[in-house]
């Protein structure tokens, strides 16, 4: 249906994970999603860090790559890494965090590692927060990875240009932000405006849908209520359009967080994220 290559990101084939939940582990297992993503279509893969903890314990970091291999899931992310910009207690557990992300960047060549900023929407002090994005960007860089700050709008990382600023200020070519296309509408900014983002930046793209109406908060809704790209009111064509013109040619992320979502068979949520998120790539 499409030359290009999407990547189902991880909650699209969790199935009933609890993406609001102290424990956000997926019930279904690595090699059941993987075979799920490959026949829907997907060539690349998400992975929550919580699932690659449970994975590793069962596989092992090559046994995890050789699940990848089988069912040609070339593109590999893995997320999210919360709390890089702090220190004492909360900052150790952030680091045991990012060094099982980046041995496993290392080890399954992922092309990038998602991060976030502040969910609390506390103070961004731009200098100390552009020194340790540069020093994280420098580490997955020596792995091979890229590191992409996904902005959401409950954040102190709200837009895309929020992302850009702090991503410019530190400097460092393997940071960027990761667009989703939730996230940028939810945040009112026009799909226009995505022309303008450096291609370079742009460490990753995810494509969703979603009413034009938000129900709940902001965090409720986009993990309960999001929609298959084309059956909500997002302007998809545009947006596609306007990251095409920045320079973005994938993979294309698909995430698909719902409460009907994860009521789906894991082979049939995976078939209609793709095939609804291929039609608009065509």
């Amino acid at each position: 249906m499409t030359a290009e290559d999407l990547l189902a990101t991880c909650w699209t084939t969790a199935g009933e994970a609890d993406p609001a939940g102290n424990d956000q582990r997926s019930p279904l297992g690595l090699r059941e999603r993987a075979e799920a993503a490959s026949a829907a279509g997907f060539t690349g893969f998400g992975l929550l860090h919580a699932d690659l903890v449970e994975a590793e314990r069962e596989y092992g970091l090559a046994g995890i790559r050789s699940i990848f291999e089988d069912n040609g899931l070339v593109h590999v992310e893995l997320e999210a890494l919360a709390g890089w910009w702090t220190d004492g207690p909360r900052r150790a557990a952030s680091d045991a965090v990012r060094r099982d992300l980046l041995e496993a960047a290392e080890a399954l060549g992922a092309h990038h590692i998602k991060i976030h900023g502040d969910v609390d929407d506390g103070p961004l002090h731009l200098d100390v927060w552009a020194e340790e994005f540069a020093a994280l960007a420098t580490q997955a860089d020596a792995v091979g990875a890229r590191v992409g700050i996904e902005f959401l709008p409950w954040s102190n990382v709200k837009t895309v240009h929020d992302g850009l600023r702090l991503v410019e200020a530190a400097g460092h070519a393997a940071g960027g932000v990761i667009i989703d296309v939730w996230h940028t509408e939810r945040a009112h900014t026009p799909p226009a405006e995505l022309a303008d983002v450096p291609g370079s930046r742009i460490v990753g793209v995810e494509l969703n849908d979603a009413d034009s109406e938000v129900v709940g908060s902001l965090y409720e809704d986009t993990v309960r209520r999001r929609r298959l790209c084309g059956e909500g009111s997002f302007d998809l064509p545009g947006i596609i359009a306007a990251l095409r013109t920045a320079g973005w040619s994938g993979p294309w992320g698909v995430e698909i967080l719902s409460d009907t979502h994860r009521a789906l068979p894991v082979r049939e949520a995976a078939e209609a994220a793709y095939r609804t998120a291929a039609a608009l790539l065509k």
